[in-house]
Protein backbone atom coordinates (compact mmCIF):
# COMPACT_ATOMS: atom_id res chain seq x y z
CA UNK A 1 0.00 0.00 0.00
CA UNK A 2 1.05 3.34 -0.65
CA UNK A 3 -0.11 4.97 2.49
CA UNK A 4 1.64 8.54 2.86
CA UNK A 5 3.94 8.40 -0.08
CA UNK A 6 4.06 11.73 -1.42
CA UNK A 7 5.05 11.63 -5.15
CA UNK A 8 4.01 9.84 -7.92
CA UNK A 9 7.06 7.48 -9.38
CA UNK A 10 5.53 7.57 -12.76
CA UNK A 11 7.26 4.39 -14.23
CA UNK A 12 10.34 6.53 -13.59
CA UNK A 13 13.93 5.89 -11.95
CA UNK A 14 14.76 9.28 -9.59
CA UNK A 15 16.91 10.82 -12.15
CA UNK A 16 14.87 10.37 -14.42
CA UNK A 17 11.74 11.28 -13.11
CA UNK A 18 13.62 14.42 -11.81
CA UNK A 19 14.71 15.52 -15.43
CA UNK A 20 11.33 14.74 -16.34
CA UNK A 21 9.85 17.58 -14.01
CA UNK A 22 12.40 20.13 -15.02
CA UNK A 23 11.89 19.54 -18.85
CA UNK A 24 8.02 19.93 -18.30
CA UNK A 25 8.45 23.14 -16.05
CA UNK A 26 11.09 24.44 -18.73
CA UNK A 27 8.17 24.14 -21.48
CA UNK A 28 5.83 25.33 -19.24
CA UNK A 29 7.49 28.54 -18.53
CA UNK A 30 8.59 29.16 -22.28
CA UNK A 31 4.85 28.52 -23.59
CA UNK A 32 2.75 29.04 -20.58
CA UNK A 33 0.14 26.23 -21.57
CA UNK A 34 1.48 22.84 -22.56
CA UNK A 35 0.10 19.51 -23.27
CA UNK A 36 0.89 16.21 -21.00
CA UNK A 37 -0.72 12.97 -19.62
CA UNK A 38 -2.85 13.55 -16.68
CA UNK A 39 -0.27 12.18 -13.97
CA UNK A 40 2.74 13.88 -15.21
CA UNK A 41 0.82 17.29 -14.89
CA UNK A 42 -0.04 16.53 -11.53
CA UNK A 43 3.08 15.90 -10.32
CA UNK A 44 4.21 19.22 -12.76
CA UNK A 45 1.90 21.34 -10.63
CA UNK A 46 3.17 20.68 -7.59
CA UNK A 47 6.78 21.16 -8.95
CA UNK A 48 6.11 24.34 -10.90
CA UNK A 49 3.96 25.96 -7.84
CA UNK A 50 7.01 25.46 -5.45
CA UNK A 51 9.43 27.43 -7.77
CA UNK A 52 7.05 30.13 -8.46
CA UNK A 53 6.54 30.55 -4.94
CA UNK A 54 10.67 30.56 -4.67
CA UNK A 55 11.02 32.89 -7.62
CA UNK A 56 8.91 35.56 -6.12
CA UNK A 57 10.92 36.86 -3.90
CA UNK A 58 13.38 37.97 -6.69
CA UNK A 59 16.62 38.32 -5.22
CA UNK A 60 19.92 36.71 -5.81
CA UNK A 61 19.59 33.72 -3.80
CA UNK A 62 15.61 33.04 -5.45
CA UNK A 63 17.77 32.90 -8.97
CA UNK A 64 20.43 30.61 -7.64
CA UNK A 65 17.59 28.15 -5.92
CA UNK A 66 15.56 28.31 -9.10
CA UNK A 67 18.70 27.79 -11.28
CA UNK A 68 19.53 24.70 -8.95
CA UNK A 69 16.36 23.48 -10.20
CA UNK A 70 15.89 23.89 -13.67
CA UNK A 71 19.38 24.56 -14.76
CA UNK A 72 18.39 26.97 -17.54
CA UNK A 73 19.78 30.43 -17.17
CA UNK A 74 16.74 31.75 -20.07
CA UNK A 75 13.89 30.22 -18.09
CA UNK A 76 15.26 31.17 -14.92
CA UNK A 77 15.48 34.86 -15.28
CA UNK A 78 11.98 34.60 -17.39
CA UNK A 79 10.58 32.91 -14.14
CA UNK A 80 11.89 35.50 -11.43
CA UNK A 81 11.68 38.41 -13.40
CA UNK A 82 8.59 37.98 -15.10
CA UNK A 83 6.63 35.69 -14.28
CA UNK A 84 6.72 35.65 -10.47
CA UNK A 85 6.22 39.39 -10.34
CA UNK A 86 2.77 38.60 -11.65
CA UNK A 87 1.55 36.57 -8.03
CA UNK A 88 3.55 38.54 -5.37
CA UNK A 89 -0.17 39.14 -4.06
CA UNK A 90 -1.46 35.16 -4.56
CA UNK A 91 -1.13 32.65 -1.99
CA UNK A 92 -0.64 29.67 -4.73
CA UNK A 93 -2.22 28.28 -6.95
CA UNK A 94 -0.47 29.45 -9.99
CA UNK A 95 -1.45 26.77 -12.24
CA UNK A 96 -4.74 25.34 -13.86
CA UNK A 97 -5.23 22.10 -14.93
CA UNK A 98 -8.04 20.78 -17.38
CA UNK A 99 -7.85 17.40 -18.73
CA UNK A 100 -8.51 17.48 -23.01
CA UNK A 101 -9.29 13.76 -23.82
CA UNK A 102 -7.36 10.64 -24.17
CA UNK A 103 -4.29 9.79 -26.38
CA UNK A 104 -5.04 7.91 -29.69
CA UNK A 105 -2.01 5.63 -29.53
CA UNK A 106 -2.58 4.44 -26.16
CA UNK A 107 -5.70 6.10 -24.56
CA UNK A 108 -3.78 7.67 -21.87
CA UNK A 109 -5.88 10.59 -20.27
CA UNK A 110 -4.09 13.68 -21.29
CA UNK A 111 -4.74 17.32 -19.65
CA UNK A 112 -3.55 20.76 -20.34
CA UNK A 113 -1.48 22.67 -17.71
CA UNK A 114 -1.36 26.33 -18.03
CA UNK A 115 0.16 29.53 -16.10
CA UNK A 116 -2.76 31.31 -14.83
Amino acid sequence: MRHLKAHRKLGRTTAHRKALLKNLAIALIKAGKIETTEPKAKELKSYIEKLITRARKGDSNAHRAVFSRLQDKETTHKLVADIAPKYVDRKGGYATIGKSGVRLGDAAPLATIALI
